[in-house]
């Protein structure tokens, strides 16, 4: 395992290969990469979880974190969550994921900064490829992509993911709606949307068109203002979420939400969002069961912006292909509820099983892969 690649060298490696491996969230990571840059003032960190079905593919979240072993976790729970997430979708990936430590102001231009990004992406020739995430856009993936050849996501192929993820996540939520509830219709179903960025504005519209009844809570104002004008949506303070009664809590912002805590206090029948991690641990499932809160795995239902990024593997970009693809996951979801009903398991512990059987033996992607060696060859 290579734990260290770098445009200045860490200076203690055997002290960040300890962190790492001492690290929870640690698991059997095939390479975590931390780079920094000093002209620019970049740090990030790029962990590869694994590599049995392609590249390590994941997107670049830039956030600000209090502390380093913070970004650490975040890097490493989100890269393995990628390999769940591309073995379900059956992609032709493996797990990756990149976090950038924002910095409280930028020592050269933010394009500058994403150049040097790119060339750490570089570096790795191949094992890594990213793509849009959380605090980054398309016009950071095009500054990147002046320095690497291993992103997707560019305006000119399969461009913002985010329609497609919120598109995933409507179906999954949909999916939900039927098992716990009964209903075909999400017509006045209560739904509380936790964060109203990029995914979260698209689910609001997708959800206003179904004529559900919507709550939005989120720190940013203008993000709230933007929905309450489009959507005539209600405003609940973030304090207020899991005290407001709804059918459906929606987390698409930050993960961990869900919580012993949290599910005390919940007010709900359905959890179906887009947020990653949104269980603080995997035990987490079952305090669910118990509450008989039906939970649609995450890395299921948000994994559209991801399988539209794939379509740029398999044959010239095709929006009306993705969308075909992203409706995919509402026959997953499925088949997740009708196995955890039918094992007398939660529907975490079942994905899990279907995303390991798919990566752990190799199971075979819905992408040709010659398709996707012509794309390797295309990077390389």
């Amino acid at each position: 395992m290579a734990f260290c690649k770098k445009m200045k060298e860490f200076t203690d490696v055997k002290r960040f290969q300890d962190l790492i491996e001492s690290q929870p969230d640690f698991d059997a990571h095939e390479e975590v990469v931390f780079a920094r840059d000093e002209q620019t003032g970049l740090q990030a960190l790029i962990a590869v979880h694994n590599l049995s079905r392609g590249p390590g593919t994941g997107g670049t979240r830039l956030w600000r974190y209090d502390q380093f072993e913070n970004a650490l976790t975040d890097v490493l729970r989100l890269s393995a969550g990628m390999t769940y997430k591309n073995a379900m979708a059956e992609l032709p990936f493996g797990g990756g994921k990149a976090v950038i430590l924002a910095p409280k102001e930028f020592k050269s231009t933010r394009a500058e900064f994403m150049q040097a990004f790119g060339r750490a992406v570089e570096s790795l020739q191949g094992r890594y490829c990213t793509a849009e995430d959380v605090g980054t856009n398309c016009d950071d993936m095009a500054e990147i992509a002046k320095s690497t050849r291993h992103i997707f996501g560019l305006r000119e192929t399969s461009g913002d993911p985010s329609p497609y993820t919120a598109r995933g996540v409507l179906l999954g939520l949909q999916e939900s709606v039927r098992e716990a509830l009964g209903t075909d219709s999400l017509k006045d179903v209560r739904v509380l949307v936790q964060g109203v960025g990029h995914v979260g504005y698209h689910l609001c519209r997708l959800l206003y068109e179904k004529g559900a009844n919507i709550i939005v809570s989120d720190v940013n104002e203008t993000a709230l203002a933007r929905c309450e004008h489009e959507f005539g949506v209600d405003v609940v303070a973030p304090d207020r979420i899991f005290k407001t009664a709804i059918d459906v809590y929606a987390p698409c912002a930050l993960g961990a939400t869900v919580n012993e805590r949290s599910i005390a206090q919940m007010k709900c029948g359905v959890i179906a969002g887009a947020a990653n991690n949104q269980l603080e641990s995997n035990e987490t499932a079952e305090l669910l069961r118990q509450a008989d809160i039906l939970y649609a795995p995450d890395y299921v239902i948000n994994a559209g912006g991801i399988i539209n990024i794939a379509c740029e593997v398999s044959q010239s970009y095709n929006a009306k292909i993705a969308t075909q693809k992203v409706d995919e996951i509402q026959g997953r979801v499925r088949e997740i509820f009708a196995r955890a009903k039918a094992e007398n398991k939660t529907t975490l512990a079942v994905a899990g099983e279907m995303a390991r059987e798919r990566f752990q033996t190799g199971q075979s992607s819905s992408f040709r892969v010659e398709d996707l060696t012509r794309t390797a060859a295309r990077m390389a």
